[in-house]
């Protein structure tokens, strides 16, 4: 299916306050194969996984203020999330997510081709910060992001438009 097809088929809309509860399962399934390898209990697990959630829930909020906080839905029921905040010269891609059965079936990629073409339409860069692991990695690539700089355990990452100039390591404003 064309990713232009894919994108019809989605709804994006602010994250509320009730949204929590599936926001706070999304950041979970992101953190399955980490969590594998330890010896701790369920119980052990949720509680980590809620307290992680929390802190970085809260971190996005306060860093980015101004950021749009959207879930993705698909017919109606949330299936990822996407969060862009936008500055003068970047689009800086706070996290996109997907619940692990809507993962690689192109939905990401053509939510990313969505917003490289508006970034290149805007001569905006877009950045994120990658963590070293992440299966995700292997597509930003292909979609044309390049490492700026190695932030410990992510990878500070940039595409940039034809007619925009690459970033400073300096230049790498916000935190992940």
């Amino acid at each position: 299916m064309p990713t232009s097809d894919l994108l019809t088929e989605l709804d994006f809309r602010p994250i509320t306050p009730g949204d929590l509860p599936f926001l706070s399962r999304l950041y979970a399934s992101t953190r399955q194969d980490e969590l594998a390898v330890t010896d701790w209990t369920d119980e052990e697990k949720t509680a980590f996984l809620q307290m992680q959630f929390e802190a970085q829930h809260s971190h996005y909020q306060k860093h980015y203020p101004n950021a749009s906080f959207e879930v993705i839905e698909q017919g109606g029921s949330p299936i990822g999330r996407l969060y862009v905040d936008s500055w003068e010269d970047e689009y800086r891609l706070i996290d996109i997510a997907l619940l692990p059965e809507h993962r690689n079936h192109g939905i990401g990629s053509a939510i990313l081709h969505d917003l490289l073409a508006k970034a290149e339409a805007a001569n905006k860069a877009i950045r994120i910060h990658v963590e070293h692991d992440n299966p995700a990695l292997k597509l930003y690539q292909r979609l044309g992001f390049r490492q700026v700089k190695d932030v410990g355990v992510y990878a500070f990452m940039e595409w940039l438009p034809t007619k925009a100039e690459p970033v400073s390591e300096q230049g790498t404003h916000g935190t992940p």
